[in-house]
């Protein structure tokens, strides 16, 4: 979708938005699919609720961006714009316990600040890609640990009331791969509290989990991470792997030969060719186990 108002055009400049026109979702999502549209980058979070209101009053739909690292995003010319935070200069700000995290901010990166500065808890998170509003978001977690163990306040701009509220830890449900958010809510800000623990160990920590990936995940490839949610004591890659699924492909739309539960862009995979391969691994995994796989990826159809 493009905005060819200039009434419009004017309006984003005044809310200190930019407009990026034509951009590619090839080139921000880490499964390299994607059409194009009009990207908008805000700067200013107390910009956003007179974003929405000019986009709503000129029936402008979108969708809100984070880094793309779980997104599977349908081809052609898109017909929603696509609304993304840009991140502030310092995006982590630390004061004892506490890190005050911009959304925006990428979270290996947040991670290793953190453990910089003695404070652990997420090593489990470092490989994950992607900003911490989507770990957020999706609770993201690894090697028994998860976000929302540590979360403490999010800011967040709520749709249902069009505002930017704060909210408590306690006031928000942390569960597997899963929050309380609604999905047009939009991640701002979070306020983590971690456990004191020397560099050092943390250090060691991260170099485990770093091993792990790198012997069970394919690092280098074009990836949304895992496709399938676990389900209940049970593994989604083990039970496609037993069905020797490994390699199976829809076009460039592949399933990792490292991780039956990564499917890999291996060439110039399509929505439509990736979708397919999902259906099909469903199917089998179904008539194979009479087990409904659920999506951990998120799918935005165009």
């Amino acid at each position: 979708m493009r905005i060819e108002d200039p009434k419009v055009v004017a309006a984003l400049s005044e809310l200190v938005v930019e407009l990026r026109r034509g951009a590619s979702l090839v080139e921000l999502t880490s499964l390299a699919i994607g059409g194009t549209t009009d990207l908008l980058r805000i700067k200013r979070h107390e910009s956003i609720p007179g974003l929405l209101s000019l986009l709503d009053s000129c029936a402008i739909p979108h969708r809100f961006l984070g880094g793309g690292s779980n997104l599977l995003v349908g081809d052609g010319e898109l017909p929603w714009v696509v609304l993304q935070l840009a991140s502030p200069d310092p995006d982590v700000v630390l004061e004892g316990n506490f890190a005050q995290v911009d959304a925006a901010a990428d979270l290996g990166r947040t991670v290793t600040y953190c453990a910089k500065h003695d404070l652990g808890g997420m090593e489990g998170l470092i490989g994950v890609p992607g900003t911490v509003g989507g770990a957020l978001r999706m609770n993201a977690g690894a090697y028994g640990m998860q976000i929302g163990s540590y979360v403490r306040e999010v800011k967040l701009y709520r749709a249902a009331t069009r505002r930017i509220e704060i909210l408590r830890g306690e006031q928000i449900s942390f569960e597997y791969r899963h929050t309380s958010f609604a999905a047009d809510d939009m991640m701002l800000a979070v306020k983590l509290e971690l456990p004191s623990k020397p560099y050092r160990e943390i250090l060691q920590g991260i170099r485990i989990c770093n091993e792990k990936r790198r012997s069970s995940q394919p690092l280098g490839q074009k990836s949304a991470g895992c496709i399938f949610k676990n389900p209940p004591g049970a593994s989604a890659g083990r039970m496609i792997d037993e069905l020797g699924l490994k390699g199976l492909s829809v076009g460039d739309a592949r399933v990792s030969d490292r991780h039956a539960n990564f499917f890999v862009n291996a060439g110039k995979a399509s929505a439509k060719d990736m979708l397919a391969l999902i259906a099909d691994v469903r199917e089998r995994v179904r008539s194979a186990f009479n087990v409904e796989l659920e999506h951990e990826v998120v799918v935005w159809n165009a």
